[in-house]
This record gives structure tokens, sequence and C-alpha cells, in this order.
């Protein structure tokens, strides 16, 4: 048979693909769990993102399948054994400070701009198209092919983890939803919240500043853009002012403070990123902790404010705590402390993402963790953990996607390792394959998300040549 030109088969289809990636970023896809129902077990966002790619997949010949309401897919093609592609529709907040609507998909300087642009919308519509292309140029295939589509994969998981209660796994497959060339190392993803566990020791007073209340962040897997602390200072608020601006200027990053009556509210903008990498952020609520751990305040916030400047601030690689570990599969251990809150009512906790090395046990780590918190007064709750990942290089799956990527490049397909979770994981033989390219600024989870028109359709192309070469051989 003749050689296929995977990238003349994109561009054929150019417009329609655009179009439609457009569609899907147009659709606020965020998780909503006060506005919930049967049919929209997440929120109505999410589910409306969902139908969208059903919709389309059913109009042009695929077959479509829901699964609950919280995930899905589309196949085609005939055998026993399944090729999966692993992709999601839901995003993270969209945050402030966009130059465009996050949801516009307004197209710029050959880029188009929309919160999932990159994560994982515009790879989601990269990895359809290349399915249509195989499909419409009926090329032999001895596996079925399936596109699965979660709607939770930003959050917990439930739409995957429902999915794989119902439907088969699949024999080999990817995630377009990380980088290129291919990462067949995933770390662990473990989740928690440290709490403060009751008042102080005996002997302390609960004298000085009070602290009403402080707040920073949404998300785990987030470094929080901005923190708030609101105070209770009857005499020396000019004092407190003056240091605040002092440290703010010290630092480099943007404040705000007002004072209402008593309250005196303090504000920092910090820079977000995804909590794989706290280095890539500024993390406003580490800042203001920092800062508020200086001051005279009551004990029990003195005790969580410490704790806070004692073990994270200026420190993501768990130093401090005990835990750092590295590995030469995966790197560093990383931990993002994503959601911080205290109240005078309740005390204070953190809640963080760890994303630890392929061979590190998450077991003994908790253990040093749980050891330690005892003497600090706080303990951990709300734990979860997500096992690390890894595929060996020999094996079929990555041999297949390194010789595609060299094809379509003519770069050589390094392998990475990343601390972000992809579905890849989810898989038994599964990668993370795409869509970012090397060089290429990773600007997921950040304001302005947007990725290269160009970069979409080289994509397109990369996978759909995968799907042909991972799919006609048995």
């Amino acid at each position: 048979m003749t050689e296929i030109n995977w990238m003349s088969e994109v561009e054929k289809r150019k417009d329609s693909l655009i179009k439609d990636t457009q569609g899907l970023l147009h659709i606020k896809s965020l998780l909503d769990e006060e506005n919930t129902s049967p049919d929209a077990p997440l929120g109505q966002g999410v589910k409306d993102a969902l139908d969208y790619m059903l919709q389309l997949g059913e109009k042009d010949g695929f077959t479509p399948k829901n699964v609950g309401n919280l995930a899905g897919h589309l196949e085609f093609g005939e055998g026993t054994e399944l090729l999966g592609i692993l992709c999601h529709v839901d995003v993270v907040p969209e945050g402030d400070g966009w130059t465009s609507d996050p949801f516009g998909a307004e197209i710029r300087d050959g880029k188009i701009y929309a919160r999932g642009a990159l994560d994982d919308k515009g790879p989601t519509m990269a990895a359809y198209y290349a399915m249509k292309i195989v499909k419409e140029l009926s090329l032999p295939l001895k596996k079925r092919v399936r596109m699965i589509i979660g709607t939770d994969e930003e959050s917990n998981w439930r739409c995957v983890e429902h999915y794989f209660q119902q439907e088969e796994m699949p024999t080999v497959g990817f995630a377009p939803d990380a980088d290129f060339p291919i990462i067949n190392a995933e770390k662990g993803i473990a989740d928690f919240d440290m709490v403060q566990t009751g008042s102080v020791k005996e002997g302390s007073t609960a004298t000085g500043i009070k602290i009403e209340s402080f707040v920073s962040g949404k998300r785990y897997n987030m470094v929080p853009d901005h923190a708030k602390a609101t105070l209770l200072v009857k005499e020396q608020q000019e004092e407190v002012v003056q240091q605040f601006i002092t440290y703010m200027k010290k630092v480099e990053l943007e404040y705000n403070y007002r004072i209402q009556n008593e309250e005196l509210i303090l504000e920092v903008v910090g820079v977000s990123a995804h909590g794989m990498e706290p280095r890539n952020g500024k993390n406003a609520g580490l800042f203001l902790a920092e800062f508020l751990s200086k001051q005279a305040i009551e004990a029990n916030a003195a005790h969580y404010f410490r704790f806070l400047s004692r073990y994270f601030f200026d420190d993501s690689r768990g130093v401090n705590l005990g835990v750092s570990y590295s590995d030469e599969i995966s790197g560093e251990l990383t931990i993002n402390p994503g959601k911080l809150s205290f109240t005078a009512e309740t005390g204070g906790s953190i809640g963080m993402t760890c994303r630890y090395p392929v061979t590190n046990n998450m077991e003994e780590t908790k253990a040093k963790l749980d050891a330690l918190l005892i003497d600090e007064g706080f303990s951990i709750e709300n734990f979860s953990d997500s096992k690390p990942h890894h595929v060996d290089e020999q094996e079929f799956l990555i041999q297949t996607l390194k010789k595609v990527y060299e094809e379509q490049t003519g770069e050589k397909a390094e392998l990475i390792a990343i601390g972000g979770g992809t579905y890849a994981r989810s898989l038994k033989a599964g990668v993370a394959f795409g869509p970012l390219f090397p060089g290429r600024p990773d600007i997921a989870h950040q304001k302005d998300e947007y990725m290269y028109i160009e970069d979409l359709l080289k994509a397109t192309a990369i996978y759909a040549q995968a799907i042909y070469e991972l799919g006609k051989t048995e």
C-alpha cells in the first residue's frame, strides 16, 4: 500500500478541526458539585462537554456510549484487542487576569486561547481527528480503537474509576495530556490535609493580634495565586501595615490592604502553576503565612503560621519535613500546599499534593510524617494515594511511539518522567504522549492558556500514525 502523508490528511480537515476545537472550548466544563443531578452528577458544564464529544462522534459514524454520565467512549474497528486513547474534557477554574474571555477560544498570532486549550480539550480534539482520519481512510486494523472521555480528571478521577468498573481495560493505549516525546514514568500522587489538632501546649496565652481568618488556594494541584487574611488589630495597625508593605516589596509580589473598623485585611497576589512543580509558581498563601509567622499573634494562630513557615516556606522538596527523596527514573519528591486555611474558631489546615518518585515507598513516607506531626500538634486527614506508573522502554508500545514520533518530527524520541498524573496510569500498559512539544512553555492551569494551531495539527498527524501503527498488529 502507498505511503500515507498524515500531515496532508490533517491539512484537508484543518478548518473543521479548528471549528470543533473552538466549540468544545466554549463549554465552561468546570466541576460543580453544588448543582448536580442524576443526569449531571458532576455539574452541567462537564456533562455538556461529554455530550458534545459523544454527539460529534455519533455524527461521524463512531459508536458512542455514555457510561453513567461520568465518562463515555467513541469506538470503531474490529478485533479482540482494544487500543485506548484516554482524554478528559473537564478543566481547572479559569482564574483571573486573562487578556481575552477564558472560554472565548480566540485565535491570535497562530494560537488558540482558552482554558483547556492545552489541557486537555485541544489534544482531545487532535486525537479525535486522528481517529477520524484512520477511519475515513479505511485502513486495515486488527484492534478496535476507543477514545475514552473522562470528566473528573482535574479532581478525583471518579470518571475513570466508574468507567473501568463497567467497561473493559484496553490492552494498550496512550493519553494525549502531557508532553512529547513520550512519558513512560509518572510519579505517585498522594493528596492529603494536615489539620491542626487542638490548641497549643498549656501555658500559652491568647494575647496578641487575633487572626480571624486566613485562606489561600482552591485545589491541591495548583500553586495558589491569591491569599487573604483578616486580622483584628487594636493598637499597632500602622506598624503592621508598614511591615507588610516592606515585606511585600522585598519579595516583589503584588499586594493590597485595607482597614475596616478594627479589622485589617491583607491580600497577596502570587503566581499560579501546576502543583507538580511548585517552583514554577509563587505560592501567595506561603508568602502571607511567612509574614504572619513573624508577627505578635495569638498562640493558636502563631502555632499554625510558624508550622507553615518552618516546614513549607521555600521548601517544595520535603527537606524540612524529613521526607525528601529522588531516583534516576523520575527525579525528586515535591510537595505543594495548595489549600491553606485558618480560622480563630476551627484552627488551621494545609491541603497538599505530594508527587513522589516511582521507587519511593509512600507507606514509609507517610509513617515519617505521622511521627513528626504528633509532636507538632497536627494530623493527616483525607489521605488518598495514586501509585506511581512506569512502562519499560523495551515494550512494544514505547518502541512503536518512538518510531512514529521520530518519523513525524525528525527529532529523537527521548523518554521523560513527570510529576503530573495522566489517565495513562489507569492503564496497565499506557503512557502519556504529547501534546506539548519540546521547547514550548507549559501554560496549562495558567492564565491565557493557549495551544499553537501548528502544534494542534502536528499532534493530530502524530496521533493518527500512532493509532494506525498500534492498531494494525495483534
